[in-house]
């Protein structure tokens, strides 16, 4: 099924696999874009807050579902090179800690996202290094009446598609900040081997030489379990989202060396449990000894005994955001080509656009939060309703 291109395309009414072909292209898009951005020194919200843009003592990326992962992939591939913390924020309230050394970056493909919106008034109120970056929405109209630095990306893309734009610009500011030095090199390492690995994994390409195709073949019919370590964690963590969305199956992520203190023993349980997953284990030629003992131990005494399937995913390239987004794109095309195999349209996104639309109707935030903003411009304090 997965070499008819017809059948892929007619499944694939709404052309995911046409915008994940183009991934590449968007990473050097979005890497332009952060390079173009600038950070004023200061901003003056009312006389008792001005906010000075300096090197900052930690970073908060806020965001929900696809809009908060480009967080976690920046904090993945800094792993060990970051010299102060990075944290992603997925509620509506800041960290307790959060205050005038934290640079906080609100995302929101949408720019309407409202857990987002309200952390990020929480930033500024609390006098935050506030930046936001957005498609438009209330995000952009509350950033720019407050006078904060504001980066648009393009629009049109469903938020899972657009993480180039969600990535690259937050690297890009860390960079004009001087929390980390330049990354060029390796962005254009990691663009390239995505440009190579295209031709191998899209739609034309035949399943058996198809990674990707053959992974979504090994993964019908099981729930799957995306396992990764150290810079591959988010990786993982974003291939079951991907899974959630594109397949529109339940999916789950586990990570080593973690999984070996509680995870595994739940493996020893009836087969009947253990077999409906099919585990997607993350490889790199260059995993510490450690972990790689771990992964192959875990592997033979563990999944091969009683998951329904187990597989690997080697990461491509030389540089640590070459192998990282490499396979996050094979788990990208996989994600697409799984729900085509069960016959659904993988962008559709119905259920959860009905989720935020009853939730709209009934908690009505926007008016709450174009008032917080008028009430910093007024230099008073806002009390939120309690309910």
């Amino acid at each position: 099924m997965l070499d008819d291109a017809a059948r892929i395309i007619a499944i694939d009414s709404s052309n995911m696999s046409s915008i994940a072909d183009k991934f590449a292209g968007l990473c050097e898009e979005a890497l332009v874009l952060g390079e173009r951005f600038e950070i004023p020194e200061k901003v003056r919200v009312n006389p008792k807050i001005t906010i000075v843009y300096s090197k900052p003592s930690q970073i908060i990326v806020v965001g929900m579902g696809g809009s908060a992962m480009g967080g976690d992939l920046l904090r993945s591939w800094l792993l060990d090179r970051c010299p102060i913390p990075i944290e992603t924020c997925r509620d509506y309230h800041l960290p307790g800690y959060a205050g005038s050394g934290t640079l906080v970056v609100a995302v929101s493909y949408s720019g309407n996202t409202e857990e987002t919106l309200n952390a990020f008034l929480e930033a500024v109120e609390r006098g935050c290094m506030t930046i936001s970056i957005s498609s438009g929405g209330l995000l952009e109209e509350l950033t720019n009446r407050l006078g904060l630095p504001y980066l648009q990306i393009p629009s049109g893309y469903p938020p899972r598609s657009a993480i180039p734009f969600l990535f690259f610009p937050l690297a890009s500011v860390l960079m004009k900040m001087d929390v980390i030095s330049s990354f060029d090199a390796e962005a254009i390492e990691a663009i390239n081997t995505l440009k190579t690995l295209r031709k191998e994994i899209g739609v034309a390409s035949a399943t058996d030489v198809n990674p990707s195709k053959r992974l979504a073949v090994s993964l019908e019919g099981l729930v799957p379990m995306v396992c990764g370590f150290g810079q591959f964690e988010a990786v993982a963590s974003r291939m079951k989202t991907q899974f959630n969305e594109n397949s529109k199956t339940p999916a789950k992520f586990e990570f080593f060396p973690e999984l070996n203190h509680n995870e595994t023993l739940g493996w020893t349980g009836p087969k009947n449990l253990t077999g409906v997953f099919g585990v997607v284990i993350i490889r790199s030629d260059d995993e510490p000894v450690e972990i790689k003992a771990r992964i192959e131990i875990t592997k033979e005494l563990v999944f091969s005994q009683g998951a329904g399937v187990v597989t690997e995913i080697w990461s491509r390239g030389s540089g640590r955001l070459a192998r990282m987004l490499s396979v996050m794109y094979i788990g990208d095309f996989a994600s697409i080509y799984l729900g085509v195999l069960y016959g659904v349209d993988p962008t559709s996104m119905s259920i959860i656009e009905g989720l935020k639309k009853r939730l709209g109707d009934r908690l009505k935030k926007t008016d709450e939060f174009k008032r917080r903003v008028e009430v910093l411009l007024a230099q008073s304090t806002f009390k939120p309703k309690t309910s």
